[in-house]
């Protein structure tokens, strides 16, 4: 375990080094691919990896050695190594995992404020893609050089740190697979791309939902025509839109119908889920900026944690054909076309769940309209294997040491495409999944943060679990 003086370090390296580098990493447009087809050409990408890989390779962490990792046609990587302290460890690989590419802009955030503005207010770091993901290798390798600075010993570790994570990782299977060969044995990776419930304790990521993606489209005319001349002949394709949309989504409730789509929540997850649900109180909800009077879809704190971690739910996130209504004239539009994001259940295969949505929506189309959906993505969600008793042990020591409360398990809405394909890749490894992403945090959305606070301490907990993992049998 870090004495005190280190966490300290920690903290201290946090406020004048890693915060300064962060504020500069937010001011980059670096938008991953899907939303930035032209990366390349643009460069954010290249100035962000560049500004990782440069801090990277001043750290005082003995025997580091980085790198950016080029495969042709696809995103970098940036690839660190650090060779074990520990002789019982030198055989034994720890995975670090991030990401330098970022969502899009979002509108609605505060005067003042925005993705590419970097503003410090009371411990937070607000702008985009600090808390998602840009802080990982710098936590990561200051929780490194704290256990060095001790004398403490760590196993072998590999830092990967890719640019195409928002896109769904299309490019890391190839890297995983340039790369095999000098991770070597991965028996525990660290990921630090997850959120938290409350910023108190060190909290591990034990599921992640998956996602079924892509554009309904309905095509009705060939070019937009009077209303008052062609409504009541001509479809409205909202309508056929709403219509194909109910095979998939009670509208009254927001039930998703097929059973494709749901999945048996396992019992250790149930029974983590209720005491998650004590432990976060009414910040369940509170966390999140409802308008008006809008009420939660359930008001029982327990399943609306299961809703939002082990049940599948649709978000129409985007829309083309819809005119502003400034400039809406009496037209019935030929087009609508809505961008689709269903998230499904961590067990549920990506890929099949995204097959059984394409023929779902395209299936006998109301009045023999243009209804075609195009895939964006399908990606499997994560189950985490059953937690080793030394982790468990780890987890609960560090959070007691550096928060002062005891560690605590939660469920992710969102997806890491990563953990399913390293969840493959090596079945037998141990996880710690975590981060900042806590209440109000907001991540995507308008004023997305990262609290500083917790990430100092968070760091240290890192750097004690990495201890444990180096002194275990």
């Amino acid at each position: 375990m870090l004495t005190s003086k280190s966490a300290d370090r920690i903290a201290r390296q946090w406020d004048g080094d890693i915060v300064p580098q962060l504020v500069e990493y937010v001011r980059i447009p670096a938008k991953s691919p899907h939303f930035d087809p032209a990366w390349e050409t643009n460069g954010y990408i290249e100035k962000v990896i560049r500004l990782a890989e440069s801090w990277a390779r001043a750290q005082p962490v003995r025997g580091l050695a980085v790198e950016i990792v080029r495969l042709p046609g696809r995103t970098p990587v940036l690839v660190f190594e650090v060779p074990a302290t520990a002789p019982t460890a030198d055989e034994r690989t720890v995975l670090l995992y991030g990401h330098l590419d970022k969502q899009p802009e979002m509108v609605g955030w505060r005067d003042g404020f925005g993705p590419w503005t970097p503003v410090i207010e009371d411990g937070k770091l607000y702008g985009r893609g600090g808390a998602d993901d840009g802080y990982a290798v710098f936590a990561a390798l200051a929780a490194i050089g704290a256990l060095q600075a001790e004398g403490v010993p760590h196993g072998r570790c590999f830092g990967l740190i890719e640019t195409c994570e928002e896109s769904g990782s299309y490019d890391l299977p190839a890297y995983l697979e340039a790369l095999a060969p000098r991770m070597g044995r991965v028996d525990f990776v660290v990921g630090l791309d997850s959120g938290c419930g409350d910023y108190e304790r060190l909290w591990a990521t034990t599921s992640l939902r998956g996602l079924a993606a892509g554009t309904l489209t309905v095509d009705v005319l060939t070019e937009g025509v009077h209303s008052g001349h062609a409504s009541g002949i001509v479809p409205s394709s909202f309508r056929i839109a709403r219509h194909v949309l109910d095979r998939l989504e009670d509208s009254a409730t927001g039930y998703v119908r097929p059973a494709v789509f749901h999945a048996q929540i396992p019992q250790e997850r149930a029974e983590q889920v209720v005491a998650t649900a004590a432990i976060m109180g009414a910040a369940v909800f509170d966390e999140f900026p409802f308008a008006g009077t809008t009420a939660p879809m359930h008001g029982d704190r327990t399943e609306a944690l299961l809703n939002r971690t082990w049940r599948p739910a649709l978000s129409v996130v985007g829309a083309d054909g819809l005119p502003t209504i400034a400039n809406a004239g009496n037209v019935l539009r030929p087009r609508t076309a809505l961008k689709l994001s269903l998230r499904i259940p961590p067990t549920i295969d990506g890929d099949k769940a995204t097959a059984a949505l394409k023929a779902l929506l395209e299936s006998d189309p109301p009045n023999d309209a243009a209804v075609t959906f195009d895939v964006d993505q399908g990606a499997s969600g994560w189950n985490a294997a059953p937690t080793a008793p030394w982790l468990a042990r780890a987890l609960e020591q560090a959070s007691q040491a550096h928060y002062g409360k005891p560690a605590a398990a939660i469920g992710e809405g969102g997806t890491i495409p990563f953990m399913a394909m390293l969840g493959r890749r090596f079945p037998d490894a141990q996880f710690l999944i975590t981060g900042v992403l806590g209440p109000k945090s907001n991540a995507h959305g308008p004023n997305e943060f990262l609290h500083v606070p917790y990430a100092k301490k968070l760091t240290a907990c890192v750097a004690d679990v990495l201890a444990a993992h180096a002194a275990h049998a």
